[in-house]
């Protein structure tokens, strides 16, 4: 690689970490989503011929869940069957809450908690680029699609996620990372951390638990699915930290103004109690010796006293002996 090369691909490093590090107008942090959710669904292209991989991949994972003893996605969507009318409201849940309470946090998020939102939203483009290596390196197919007695509860006359409309804007085989719950953990952990109402903060530790029984009672994801994107948020969190503003200005790689300030500001802070004491140090030399020199001026005119009184002493003493 050429130094030209390397020292551009350096400099546009550099312009990504530092638009990422701030917030923006809502029209340029949209078109940043759509961008990122473009390059989801291109991977729809490297994996639509992979539906035999897939499949086989979904099976491995139904194995290593039986052998950790938690495969129980179909007594989960059994037990939900049971409840009347309870496995269609998942069903519009899981097409809808996951992307709408995510919009409408980050909106939230964008309008009254501006200090946040960089990392919020650095968080959730992170995890979904970790997501798309995961849906190309290992296409997964959901529970329902993989032949193991789990049903597909949401495909019916109106809603067909495998034809139409629906399957152009879905990718069968990305269900290894679940960013369901990836977003879903994102979500909830930020209202615990920024919502000020209590109410708020019980509906944000409630969420994830509720999209986890939501992705598993339709047969969309495995327990494993959801393990893996909590676990791609946790990452994915760690690289946005990273990308705080505090931290660029540290960097040694982007030294700007605000590093610079920064440097210099201990320095400036540190000789100003110096000023300060020697100030005080000279201010109070004169208080000292004043002090010093009255009581040197009191101590002589006792002295004189003294010695008056012990004059008029003698003279008396000496007038009465010749008297």
């Amino acid at each position: 690689m050429s130094t030209a090369l390397r020292r551009e691909l350096r400099s546009a490093a550099r312009t990504v970490r530092e638009w990422l590090s701030v917030r923006h107008s809502l029209r340029a942090e949209a078109a940043a989503v759509l961008a990122v959710y473009a390059g989801y669904e291109a991977t729809r292209g490297f994996v639509a011929g992979d539906a035999d991989v897939a499949v086989r991949h979904a099976r491995e994972v139904a194995t290593l869940e039986e052998s950790l003893h938690v495969f129980v996605e179909g007594r989960i969507q059994d037990g939900a069957h049971a409840v009347p009318g309870l496995l269609p409201t998942f069903g519009v849940a899981y097409l809808t809450l996951h992307l709408a309470a995510t919009a409408v946090f980050l909106l939230w998020l964008h309008r009254r908690r501006p200090a946040a939102y960089p990392l919020v939203r650095t968080t959730l483009l992170v995890a979904s680029a970790l997501a798309v290596v995961g849906f190309v390196l290992f296409p997964t197919a959901p529970p329902r699609l993989a032949g193991i007695d789990v049903a597909d509860t949401i495909s019916g006359a109106h809603v067909n996620l495998n034809k139409g409309l629906v399957s152009s804007v879905y990718n069968p085989f990305a269900a290894i990372p679940s960013l369901h719950i990836g977003y879903a953990v994102v979500v909830g952990a930020g209202l615990l951390r920024y919502a000020g109402h209590g109410v708020v903060r019980v509906a944000g530790a409630l969420y994830p638990p509720l999209v986890l029984l939501v992705i598993v009672a339709t047969g969309n994801h495995f327990f494993v699915d959801a393990a893996s994107g909590a676990a791609v948020v946790g990452v994915a969190f760690a690289a946005a930290l990273l990308l705080e503003p505090s931290r660029i200005a540290a960097s040694p790689a982007t030294p700007s103004r605000t590093s610079r300030t920064s440097r210099t500001a201990p320095s400036s802070s540190a000789s100003r109690p110096t000023s300060r004491r020697g100030s005080g140090d000279a201010r109070s030399a004169p208080r000292s010796s004043g002090s010093a020199t009255s009581v040197t001026h009191l101590t002589s005119d006792r002295s004189s006293a003294t010695r008056t009184q012990s004059k008029r002493r003698s003279t008396s003493c000496s007038a009465a002996a010749h008297g």
